[in-house]
Parts: C-alpha cells; sequence; structure tokens
C-alpha cells in the first residue's frame, strides 16, 4: 500500500458522495485541497472534528482550499450520523476502504484506545451531540489530513 508523503502528488480518485454528487480529484488541478479521512460515521470523535470543519469552513473557503471527507462507512450511516451536519462540503462514504487504501490510512488499536484515554478528549465528547457507542465497533482506522496544493502535490 503506498502511502502519501510530503512532495507526492496527489493520487487521483473518483468517488460518489453521500448526497450522490460524483467526486473527481482531477476537477480540482489548479486548487488547493484539504483531504480528510475519518473512521466510521458513527465516531463521535470524527463527528466534531467534521463539526470544526464546518464552523471554518468560511475560513478555508477564503484561503481558497476546497474541503473533501471520506468516512469508511455506507452511505446510510453517513446519513445517519454525519451528513446531519449538513456541511457544506463532500462527504465521501469509503466502506470497501479504496481511496483509504491509495492514501495509505492506517488501522491501529492503540492508537485509537490512546485516543479514548484522553479525559480532556472524551469528556468533551460524552458532553457532545456526537456521543454514542455504535462506534466501539468501527475499524480502528487512524484519521489523516492531506493539504493539496494547486499543482496536485502534497507540500
Amino acid at each position: 500500500m503506498k502511502k502519501l508523503r510530503k512532495k507526492d502528488a496527489a493520487i487521483d480518485f473518483i468517488a460518489t458522495d453521500y448526497l450522490g454528487n460524483t467526486i473527481d480529484m482531477t476537477n480540482y488541478k489548479g486548487k488547493k485541497v484539504l483531504l480528510s479521512f475519518f473512521r466510521g460515521a458513527s465516531c463521535p470523535f470524527c463527528n466534531m472534528r467534521v463539526n470544526q470543519l464546518i464552523k471554518q469552513y468560511s475560513k478555508f473557503e477564503k484561503n481558497g482550499i476546497h474541503i473533501i471527507t471520506f468516512f469508511a462507512a455506507k452511505k446510510t450511516e453517513i446519513l445517519h450520523y454525519a451528513g446531519t451536519q449538513n456541511a457544506p462540503f463532500p462527504i465521501i462514504a469509503d466502506p470497501n476502504l479504496e481511496v483509504y487504501k491509495k492514501y495509505g490510512i492506517e488501522e491501529s488499536s492503540s492508537g485509537m484506545i490512546r485516543a479514548m484515554m484522553n479525559p480532556v478528549k472524551m469528556s468533551r465528547v460524552m458532553f457532545s451531540v456526537f456521543f454514542n457507542m455504535k462506534s466501539m465497533k468501527d475499524r480502528p482506522l487512524i484519521p489523516a489530513d492531506f493539504l493539496i496544493d494547486e499543482n496536485q502535490k502534497n507540500p
């Protein structure tokens, strides 16, 4: 599995977001893009991060940065969880991890447990509207962000 590293060219993909829109990475040539990969759609930590991206969206837009997010989940799961936030950017369902594999997204049970053992993060999640226990069954994917520049490189 290839992993996108600093100075590497972005890896092209064509995918469908949970609303049925086709997202083709080649259409973003000449534009800056933030690619964010999350765990399952029910992950409260991930939904809090999506919420942060929504709140900061105007700043990204002002700086010419397009956001594309991925969940290791089915479209129906995204509709039930992350999709309820009405993000102004694409959220792509990738239950078979096709794009995750292209970008080298890793799994780590110990990494997931470490995040859960952080008392500050856990208290934020537990008292958020995103808290649920369903995500405990999700694959222990490590969320990742990639900033792609106008030349389709990871600067």
